[in-house]
């Protein structure tokens, strides 16, 4: 998890809160346009932050967590990570085949489908870009 001890500087988290403007997310929108911050901060790499860029990056996945909570409630927190990519493959009619730019073979993804394997974080960056979910909801 990314946390901090170092002092925010405020008005550097001024300037980051102005340009990100996060807020309470109430559409698909609104949503992506979140995940897109999201996912610029985490290109940087966890170690990389600022303080007021982690305050930022926590502040946005606790608001997109919020959202999918409420968007996805089929994907509730008593889910497993290989239910939600289950679910997220349903929805959008995708097959095992779909997926193996990010897990390499079929066999690998039958394995995550059946428990047998874990969702590796890297997969969970890239099933969280394709689906347009929080990496979160895979880890």
């Amino acid at each position: 998890m990314i946390g901090t001890t170092e002092k925010v500087d405020k008005t550097k988290y001024g300037m980051l809160l102005a340009e990100a403007l996060p807020a309470i997310i109430e559409t698909e929108d609104e949503n992506e346009r979140a995940l897109e911050v999201v996912e610029h901060l985490m290109k940087k790499g966890e170690g990389n932050l600022s303080p007021e860029e982690t305050s930022l990056f926590r502040l946005l996945v606790r608001l997109i967590e919020d959202f999918e909570e409420k968007a996805y409630p089929e994907v509730g927190s008593s889910s497993t990570p290989r239910d939600v990519l289950a679910f997220l493959m349903d929805q959008q009619g995708l097959k095992q085949k779909d997926l193996v730019d990010i897990f390499s073979s079929s066999g690998t993804i039958s394995q995550v489908l059946n428990g047998a394997r874990e969702i590796s974080k890297s997969q969970a960056k890239a099933l969280a870009a394709r689906f347009k979910v929080s990496a979160e909801l895979f880890i």
